[in-house]
């Protein structure tokens, strides 16, 4: 399923360090055909209205915007804290060795509205899962994820189940 798509991905070996399997979409962002098509399948496992395509720096606009069209729904940006001009709220995650921080503007959603979350990978999930606990503090509604690819072994799309959040992913690459 979807092996079109997923021919489409390059793979860069050993970046950003070594035994890392670099999963590179720009190879699938310039294929017209390819990128029309991931958007269209996309769209079409998406349940229920949306109101609001939450799209994690940086990669994830790009998806999010592209899933707003046709769904007609807005797009919430959750960036890097810091980023966002204006009155933001943030959300702190661990990271392998440390600890990060995204935000989002405190008026970018309104309480209730249903928010879609989208990302171009989905590995560890621990951006996503930080993601959707800072638009449920906003008062958002987040019920599904949805990615581009998902490397299963890392763990992150399961995560993401466990915090009720149905996790979808157009195909997977097994290992790291």
């Amino acid at each position: 399923m979807n092996d079109d798509l997923k021919a489409l991905i390059r793979t860069i070996p050993d970046f950003p360090k070594p035994g890392i399997q670099f999963r590179d979409i720009t190879t699938l962002l310039l294929d017209p055909a390819g990128l029309a098509a991931t958007i269209d399948r996309m769209v079409a496992v998406t349940t229920g209205p949306v109101d609001l395509i939450a799209g994690i720096e940086a990669r994830g606009f790009l998806f999010a915007a592209a899933l707003a069209v046709p769904l007609k729904a807005g797009v919430l940006l959750i960036r890097k804290d810091g980023k966002l001009p204006g009155a933001t709220i943030a959300e702190d995650y661990a990271l392998e060795y440390g600890q990060d921080r995204i935000a989002m503007h405190e008026d970018a959603l309104v309480p209730g509205q249903r928010v879609l979350l989208v990302d171009d990978l989905i590995a560890t999930g621990g951006t996503a899962r930080a993601a959707v606990r800072l638009l449920r503090k906003a008062g958002a509604i987040v019920e599904q994820a949805q990615f581009v690819i998902d490397l299963p072994d890392l763990g992150g799309a399961d995560a993401l189940r466990a915090d009720g959040v149905q996790a979808d992913a157009l195909f997977a690459f097994e290992g790291h």
